[in-house]
């Protein structure tokens, strides 16, 4: 059964784990990610989260599985997006950062179960509207998104976390109740 905790600092190495994995289904053809190893997301990336209390973890058979970092920041380059509710002011706004779902646990509906998370958290915290990001070459992060009810609010082009011409999917959707 699954259980989603705040990340500690044992959980990094796992977490970085899955970010190589990722990479390297990445190098060898299978995902499209847009992620370039060194660049982001790293340990660095996992830590920083860690840091700022933000990291969370699912884990699966005692073993982390999935990772995210929920918070309220919007990437600068949000502020080029078409936003489908821009009135709601940014307080009432969540956001999630680098989800990410290890191969090792691919098609088990992880990423369904951190989103459905990710929503109740943010009602926790007074959230009425959640946003996200996606690389454009990411179809599989694209189509899941769209099945749990988020809609694209435009494609921004960019400098993305030291990822150089990179096409932004800008994502968000309101909570209702």
């Amino acid at each position: 059964m699954s259980f989603i905790r705040k990340a500690t600092s044992g959980d990094i190495p796992q977490i970085a784990a899955i970010y190589e994995h990722i990479l390297d289904r990445e190098e060898q053809g299978p995902t499209a990610t847009g992620w370039v190893r060194g660049v982001y997301p790293t340990k660095a990336t996992a830590l920083e989260a860690l840091k700022a209390g933000e990291l969370f973890v699912l884990l699966e058979e005692d073993h982390v599985a999935a990772a995210g970092r929920i918070n309220q920041l919007q990437a600068p380059e949000y502020a080029q997006a078409t936003w489908h509710y821009p009135h709601i002011p940014a307080e009432q706004i969540m956001v999630l950062h680098t989800l990410v779902v290890s191969p090792s646990f691919a098609g088990k509906g992880l990423g369904t179960t951190f989103v459905h998370f990710y929503e109740q958290y943010a009602r926790e915290q007074g959230c009425t509207c959640l946003r996200m990001d996606t690389n454009v070459k990411n179809t599989a992060a694209r189509k899941l998104y769209a099945h749990l009810g988020f809609q694209e609010a435009g494609i921004v082009d960019c400098i993305f976390n030291g990822i150089p011409d990179l096409q932004l999917v800008c994502l968000e959707k309101k909570l209702e109740g």
